[in-house]
């Protein structure tokens, strides 16, 4: 199953979500992801804001940065949603950017360890199992939810790097993939992922891949792609980004399935001139021409 999806960017102001979830509900798109960059938006609350308006559609948050949060906290914000829109909240979790964790004074010293530890507790939590842990970072006396989902739930963790790329597929249901990543580097990270899955003896266990794909369409496609790639130093990267109409990047949707991503996320340009715009040329356009089944 390829599922597809499309970035809220936060440089758009919070006011803008409520048109553009409702634009992504109407026109069957089925994801609609959030970002929690620092210090632009608060990932959970808007998450909560977006289903709220909707009905059917699914509404990730990829990622929230766990050196700003207690795992508690996270626990308790994810079993929310959860019961709240079942089966409709999709939340990842990761190390976050390490300058924007050093100017809250919240860096960590080892991040692979904090988001193992991170990892473990939450899922266990949101299994509604009590939990007792004292970690390096994480450490829980005799803690439960009163209300965990009622359901099994996933856990994504976001990933860049082998080790925590093996890490994810050892302790989290899905791995989350940055815009910086063609289909050659999601064909590796499946391969690391999959050896966390055998390290843990998990290799029976569904592990969903999301990728981003950062897009342009329309008028002066070409020059905001190149312009992007270029001011995050990733200009020469073969098979990174498309620009053009439904059909190119409807190709690029399908290499980034056929490499091993399971959900591709339209990720638009920073200065993408109509976001709602670009949310129904992803639905009404680009889905007809990706198979949903691989």
């Amino acid at each position: 199953m390829t599922a597809l999806g499309a970035v809220f960017r936060p440089q758009l102001p919070p006011e803008r979500l409520r048109t553009i979830a409702r634009v992504a509900e109407e026109t069957g798109l089925e994801e609609l992801w959030l970002w929690e960059d620092c210090f632009l938006e608060g990932g959970v609350s808007a998450a909560a804001a977006a289903l709220a308006w909707t009905d059917r559609l699914r509404v990730g948050v990829g990622l929230l940065p766990v050196p700003l949060r207690n795992v508690a906290v996270t626990a308790m914000e994810a079993a929310t949603l959860h019961r709240l829109f079942p089966g409709r909240a999709v939340l990842g979790v990761g190390h976050g950017v390490q300058d924007w964790m050093g100017q809250v004074g919240a860096r960590a010293e080892s991040p692979v360890t904090l988001l193992r530890e991170h990892l473990t507790a939450l899922r266990a939590l949101l299994r509604g199992e009590r939990v007792s842990t004292e970690g390096r970072y994480v450490r829980l006396d005799d803690v439960a939810l009163d209300w965990p989902p009622t359901v099994p739930v996933e856990v994504f963790a976001g990933a860049t790097g082998p080790r925590t790329l093996r890490l994810s597929g050892e302790a989290a249901d899905g791995t989350i993939l940055t815009a910086s990543t063609p289909p050659e580097g999601v064909r590796q990270a499946r391969r690391l992922i999959d050896e966390g899955r055998a390290t843990a003896s998990r290799g029976a266990d569904p592990h969903t891949v999301v990728v981003y794909l950062l897009t342009a369409t329309g008028p002066g496609a070409a020059a905001r792609l190149g312009a992007e790639l270029e001011a995050e130093g990733r200009a020469s990267v073969p098979d990174l980004g498309v620009a053009g109409d439904a059909e190119a990047v409807a190709g690029a949707v399908r290499r980034l399935a056929d490499a091993g991503a399971d959900t591709v996320v339209l990720q638009p340009t920073a200065d993408e001139p109509d976001p709602e715009g670009f949310v129904r040329f992803a639905a009404e356009a680009v889905r007809p021409l990706v198979p949903r089944t691989r």
